[in-house]
């Protein structure tokens, strides 16, 4: 299995998320475009990026100095337990307040109050045990 967040596990992640229509068709009907980092707390850069366009992913690998809109980091026991297990919204809700998971950059307050969002924000979780 591939480092979690190298650049050819965040090639897998982008094929698992492009195959999953929870998360395309529903960010591609709010118009969905991010540049969205992953990385480990304590890190001073994220370790993989996504870029997603209208709902997919259209590119993926190491973060490379690109500009962000979202920014996630915790510990590496953290990012594994919820890739096994998935989160649900009160687990979402508990690790942003335990800060287990920060934002090192996006808005979690917006994000976690439009339904159109919050679902496939949780639902990446998921598709990230596909990896």
């Amino acid at each position: 299995m591939a480092e979690l967040f190298s650049a050819e596990w965040m090639n897998r992640f982008q094929e698992e998320w492009n195959k999953e229509p929870d998360l395309t068709d529903a960010l591609g009907k709010i118009h969905f475009n991010s540049t969205i980092a992953y990385g480990f707390e304590g890190e001073a850069t994220p370790r993989g990026v996504l870029v997603v366009e209208e709902g997919k992913v259209v590119k993926s690998g190491a973060f490379n100095n690109e500009s962000l809109n979202w920014d996630l980091r915790a510990s590496q026991e953290n990012w594994e337990k919820w890739i096994a297990k998935g989160i649900g919204m009160m687990g979402l809700g508990m690790a942003y307040t335990t800060r287990k998971l920060k934002f090192e950059v996006g808005d979690y307050g917006a994000m976690i109050s439009d339904p159109r969002m919050a679902a496939p924000f949780i639902k990446t979780f998921a598709v990230m045990g596909k990896v």
